[in-house]
């Protein structure tokens, strides 16, 4: 266990790792992920990564009493799978009752206030008005964006949900979902690439850039965009 949370870096968190004991990926790099935006999530269907388990109100009650051990209750038969969960099959974690509840009665206030938080806007001069116009026609048409990421909300209303093959990257995580499916996460504040995306883009921060996330849709998609398409689609993207 010290090794593998040593090797999770900070901005990450493995909120599986006590359900599979998966520490690592195959290819050796820790299997946390980056913590995803707490902002711009009213409205929106499946709140984490790999989608499936929940929206912010599962995570509340499954953090308050399987990770940080509150007294409460907590029911989830998917947990029962030995096979894919061996650790919380074992130690029942899908069945938690304790007699004394402390959690519970405090998830709607805080499920409330969750989706409350506004996205952060923009500040002036992070990017070019003209071409993040010109960006916001790619991204609804050719650069096909706008197929999964539906504006307002970024994602799609419904189940928002994708295999790995869908988007061009490995099962890993998504293999450790009930669903084994990655969601398509909303894009929020991504002009700041300082502090809310300093690890990078995904679950996993494998693209250090938007720049990086447009080549490789560029590529998967096979959508030919050319070299000033892609910089106007990132300028809007930035405008989001």
């Amino acid at each position: 266990m010290k090794k593998a949370v040593e090797a999770w870096g900070p901005g990450k968190f493995d909120a599986e790792l006590n359900l599979d004991g998966k520490a690592f990926r195959p290819d050796g790099k820790t299997a946390a992920t980056l913590n995803p935006p707490a902002f711009g999530l009213a409205g929106v269907n499946n709140h984490t990564w790999t989608g499936a388990w929940g929206t912010v109100s599962y995570w509340n009650a499954y953090v308050g009493n399987l990770e940080m051990h509150g007294k409460g209750v907590f029911y989830d038969p998917r947990l029962d799978n030995a096979e894919k969960y061996p650790v919380a099959a074992r130690t029942k974690q899908g069945h938690k009752q304790d007699k004394q509840d402390r959690i519970t009665a405090k998830l709607p206030a805080l499920h409330f206030y969750q989706l409350s938080l506004p996205t952060p806007k923009p500040p002036d001069g992070v990017f070019d008005s003209a071409a993040a116009e010109k960006g916001e026609a790619l991204f609804n048409d050719k650069a096909k964006c706008g197929t999964c990421h539906v504006p307002p909300l970024f994602t799609e209303p419904g189940w928002n949900l994708h295999t790995a093959d869908e988007i061009g990257i490995d099962d890993f995580q998504a293999m450790r979902s009930p669903d084994e499916r990655y969601r398509t996460a909303s894009l929020r504040a991504l002009w700041d690439i300082e502090k809310i995306h300093k690890g990078g883009f995904y679950h996993d921060g494998r693209f250090a850039t938007l720049d990086d996330v447009v080549e490789h849709y560029n590529g998967h998609l096979r959508l030919n965009l050319t070299d000033q398409e892609k910089s106007d689609l990132i300028e809007y993207l930035k405008s989001i």
